[in-house]
């Protein structure tokens, strides 16, 4: 069952690292795609290179790359995971998760995953007995992870064997055990089976010269989590996505595009072979009338851009939608949200609308959370605040109920 997930494998400094590269081919070997995000002491007992090479991807170990300054976004790593384990983990990584002390990359991507996490603990077992050791555990289990101890699969009564890493192989076993478990489940949820759903994401940027532009906050965040929700319930997905720096599964079809014209002409060239279109990416309105061949230099007080209409992308394809498609439009809006939103989905010919305001802290732009509302011709649905991984399942949810 582990065919096509996505591991982040987290390595932290003990001597018990090199069985890592043991626990990356099990996984591997299963199907499985591993990301490896190391701790700068880890790095003392296990080369990067080593595990580049059994991963294929490069590791993760600092904030910043030392080549070129690249950001590593911890936030990205936890919105991609379907799990995280960290084997070995040390004591002082123990400590570190259970009490929010984020001075590493590791620990970061710890508190912003979305996904399960399995915690392989690994030290002598003088260290394992500590109480501190102990209440760090017991700390950590108590906010939902689980703990993967020698002998046991799972953390069980007494010490006999405690405090080595467990095996590799019962490591991958307990991740295979944890998802079988969850395979009815998935399966009853995959009602998105043979169903093609075209997806916006992101801003559009509109040149203004060479290097400025026009455009806005967004992310891409809520447009990527609907794709990977509408993926996971096995519809094929093509994501249109503007500039941003999010990744997406490889079972996503995505196409990358800078202005609103690149997106208007993908979105309509595909919308005719779709079963639904989600528009969620944040389209510039307005772009300037003509681009200037060279970077604006500045003289005087005052510069002067007209600006003229972008497509309308929601409305062309509101006016192409056959009888069986469907649209999901959103609207973003900072005063007179329902009625502004109700307007929307008469004029684009929607299904329904995803709502959101900017007067709620903490989300819309930027934000690993949001809170919507869906408008329908019948009437609206509000629901609370949460990550925007599970505000795609609501979404994709009422989807489901009109297909």
């Amino acid at each position: 069952m582990l065919k096509g997930k996505k591991i982040v494998l987290g390595i932290t400094g003990s001597i018990a690292a090199y069985k890592s590269c043991l626990i990356i081919r099990e996984l591997v070997k299963s199907g499985a795609e591993v990301q490896v995000v190391i701790t700068p002491a880890g790095k003392e007992f296990i080369t990067p290179v080593t595990l580049f090479a059994l991963t294929n991807k490069p590791v993760v170990s600092e904030f910043f790359s030392q080549k070129n300054g690249t950001w590593n976004s911890h936030v990205d790593i936890g919105l991609w995971a379907d799990a995280m384990v960290i084997a070995p983990c040390t004591a002082a990584t123990l400590g570190k998760m259970a009490n929010g002390v984020a001075d590493n990359i590791l620990v970061t991507t710890y508190l912003s995953m979305k996904a399960p996490v399995f915690i392989a603990p690994a030290m002598d077992l003088d260290m394992y007995k500590h109480p501190s050791t102990l209440r760090n555990i017991e700390a950590l289990r108590s906010f939902g992870n689980h703990i993967i101890e020698a002998g046991s699969g799972f953390l069980a009564s007494g010490l006999e064997g405690k405090g080595r890493m467990e095996d590799p192989e019962n490591i991958v076993k307990v991740l295979d055990n944890f998802f079988s478990a969850s395979d009815e489940k998935q399966s009853v949820t995959e009602d998105l089976k043979g169903k093609k759903i075209l997806i916006t994401a992101g801003p559009t940027y509109e040149k203004i010269d060479p290097v400025r532009f026009i455009g806005n906050y967004s992310s891409g965040k809520m447009g990527f989590a609907l794709a990977e929700e509408c993926s996971r319930r096995g519809a094929k997905v093509i994501l249109v996505a503007g500039p941003v720096s999010l990744a997406c599964s490889d079972s996503i079809q995505r196409v990358d595009v800078e202005s609103c014209k690149e997106m208007y002409e993908v979105t309509i060239g595909e919308f005719p072979g779709c079963d639904a279109a989600i528009l969620c990416a944040a389209v510039a309105d307005f772009r300037p009338s003509e681009i200037a061949a060279h970077k604006i230099k500045r003289e005087g007080d005052d510069l002067l851009l007209k600006l003229k209409p972008t497509q309308d992308i929601a409305a062309t394809i509101g006016n192409m939608k056959g009888e069986r498609q469907r649209i999901v439009a959103f609207a973003l809006e900072t005063d007179e949200e329902e009625n502004n939103a109700r307007k929307k989905l008469e004029k684009k010919n929607a299904d329904f609308i995803v709502l959101n305001s900017t007067r709620i802290p903490g989300t819309t732009f930027q934000s690993d959370d949001n809170q919507i509302t869906i408008i329908n011709k019948e009437g609206r649905k509000s629901y609370a605040k949460k990550p925007k991984t599970e505000v795609a399942r609501d979404i994709i949810d009422e989807l489901v109920s009109v297909l």
